[in-house]
């Protein structure tokens, strides 16, 4: 049903009706596959990224500044580049790891390299605000840098790692979407085949439900958990 037709309120209506939905819940779960694997790759990848470019920086715990540049230098590069160029340019890497192109798999690639970096800086400038002196105390009792960085800065960081994942896992959120475009299924193929192609506004409204009502449950859950984490500190 479109607006180009019909009334907005009758719009409305057909957007919340069963015959729309049949077609939208297959969407979802491909949506909700695609963020989780990404989101899981984007934690794994994003925070040892993060960890090395404190550590090898010239103030960091192991100081190597042609490795710290270098890493500075790509991770910067990847987020210079718009998330649909990051598409493009991953198709070929997409196609010889799973043999095509299109659907969820492939593009969850693109979508963790668009993300990584931007979450690698967060955890850089969140490890950088803890104060010298806890680490100059872990130095004192004889910790290693294996164990600073695993009993202090993780540890003192967690709430607003927590806090920048959240933000990491709406930017994958918004990248599902936009993959959609690009064979990836989901939420955004919905929108994009049926919302924009074929002026179907009824199933664009609903697809824009679900991606309102997925990005307050995430954020909803980062805050809780970071909450947690203070209240649990007695920092709040």
């Amino acid at each position: 049903m479109s607006l180009l037709d019909n009334s907005l309120w009758a719009v409305l209506k057909s957007s919340v009706s069963a015959g729309i939905w049949a077609g939208i819940w297959p969407a979802i779960f491909d949506t909700l596959y695609m963020t989780l694997v990404a989101s899981l790759i984007v934690l794994v990848f994003g925070l040892a990224l993060g960890v090395l470019l404190t550590v090898t920086s010239s103030e960091g715990l192991y100081p190597v500044k042609g490795l710290y540049r270098v890493l500075g230098w790509f991770i910067n590069t990847l987020r210079s580049l718009p998330q649909m160029v990051m598409i493009i340019l991953l198709i070929p890497l997409a196609r010889l790891l799973f043999g095509k192109s299109y659907g969820t798999n492939p593009c969850i690639v693109a979508i963790a390299a668009s993300c990584i970096p931007m979450y690698a800086r967060v955890v850089e400038s969140s490890i950088l605000e803890i104060g010298k002196g806890k680490i100059e105390a872990a130095k004192s009792i004889g910790s290693s840098n294996f164990q600073i960085v695993f009993y202090v800065l993780l540890p003192e960081t967690l709430p607003s790692l927590v806090r920048g994942f959240t933000i990491a896992v709406i930017a994958v959120l918004s990248m599902t979407a936009l993959a959609g475009m690009f064979g990836a299924g989901g939420i955004g193929d919905i929108a994009v085949r049926y919302g924009y192609q074929r002026f179907q506004h009824d199933k664009l409204l609903a697809c824009i439900y679900v991606l309102v009502a997925l990005v307050q449950f995430v954020q909803w859950t980062g805050n809780l958990l970071s909450n947690k984490i203070l209240r649990t500190r007695a920092l709040v």
